[in-house]
């Protein structure tokens, strides 16, 4: 099922949620929508979902304009962060419940219900929990019974919001890897929104980065990590540091010197240098390299995260070294960007 969201305008009270927002979901994606809290994101994926209308605009599903239809009409899956299982219900019936409230006319019979959940309890890998209650199950199980019923009512748009932001670090990661194969056994068009950029990088075949209801850039997860387009993109999607420059064509500058990189994009004048703290390479002493002041060396995993005062501004930024770099680390650190990008000041 294609999405299309054209020129979409949401207002609480008068207050803009979303600006104008346009997006084109293709059959089959799986897309994240992400940003800090207040950029949009949840409040997009309920347009879709049909609990929010929009003030201004339109959404299609496929051909058809569904801005004014309710959920039930839209049939859209959604698997909300809390899970929202029924306490006094088992497994099985969680699972085909939303079966079960259909019209008379439009409900399976029991039987096929039944038969539903447990062959969705089959690709969930949770068989034989079925007459089990919601607590009797961990956190990671009760989020895959809330995605089974979610996909019990064969949804055009499978919809998740921060689907596994309640869980812990290990079982987040078990559970991306396992929606991911689960997304392509089934082949839904899968909306999630997450604040979490490895989560989004990882998943999605495209990303959606939101900033204060607008989108600021839609590409595959190469795309927006090597490429941003702002320096907002780039300081959320991953680490970096700044640094204030000066571009004179092709040279780029720092407090007053030329550093070995060159420009290729931005006009004269200010600009802001945006670095990867794990995309520096350190040198021997060179007038063309940055150099600073180590100021503090922090274990992190198999790396070093190195502190220095660059410049006569005394700016901080961190580098990353390998765990073993111990030489390099005392007094004045050379360094040039491996991984960077130049915007205009301001």
């Amino acid at each position: 099922m294609d999405i299309r969201i054209v020129n979409v305008r949401k207002e609480f009270d008068r207050y803009p949620a979303l600006h104008g927002v346009s997006l084109d979901i293709h059959s089959g994606e799986l897309i994240a929508l992400l940003g800090p809290s207040g950029s949009g994101k949840t409040t997009l994926l309920r347009l879709i979902a049909g609990l929010e209308r929009p003030t201004e605009g339109a959404i299609y599903f496929g051909d058809e304009d569904a801005s004014h239809l309710d959920v039930q009409e839209r049939n859209v899956g959604f698997v909300f962060q809390s899970y929202a299982l029924f306490k006094h219900m088992t497994v099985a019936d969680n699972i085909g419940f939303g079966l079960t409230v259909r019209p008379r006319a439009t409900r399976p019979p029991s039987a096929e219900i039944r038969k539903r959940a447990s062959d969705l309890l089959d690709l969930v890998q949770l068989s034989g929990l079925e007459k089990r209650f919601p607590s009797q199950l961990s956190g990671g199980q009760r989020q895959r019974v809330a995605l089974a019923r979610a996909l019990a009512i064969e949804p055009r748009v499978l919809l998740l919001d921060e689907p596994f932001g309640a869980l812990d670090a290990k079982v987040r990661r078990e559970l991306r890897h396992w929606l991911r194969e689960l997304h392509e056994r089934t082949g839904h068009t899968t909306v999630f929104v997450t604040h979490d950029q490895e989560e989004a990088l990882e998943l999605a075949d495209r990303v959606v980065v939101m900033s204060q209801g607008r989108i600021e850039q839609v590409g595959t997860p190469d795309e927006i990590y090597d490429r941003p387009v702002s320096p907002f993109v780039f300081s959320f999607i991953g680490e970096a540091c700044e640094l204030p420059v000066t571009i004179a064509g092709r040279r780029i500058s720092f407090d007053g010197a030329p550093i070995d990189i060159e420009n290729t994009a931005v006009a004269d004048g200010p600009a802001r240098l945006m670095i990867r703290p794990n995309g520096v390479e350190v040198v021997t002493a060179r007038p063309d390299a940055i150099a600073g002041e180590v100021v503090a060396v922090r274990r992190s995993g198999g790396w070093r995260r190195v502190e220095l005062e660059v410049g006569t501004g005394k700016h901080r930024i961190e580098v990353e070294l390998p765990v073993d770099a111990v030489a390099e680390l005392a007094g004045r650190l050379h360094f040039l960007p491996r991984h960077w990008q130049v915007f205009p000041a301001g």
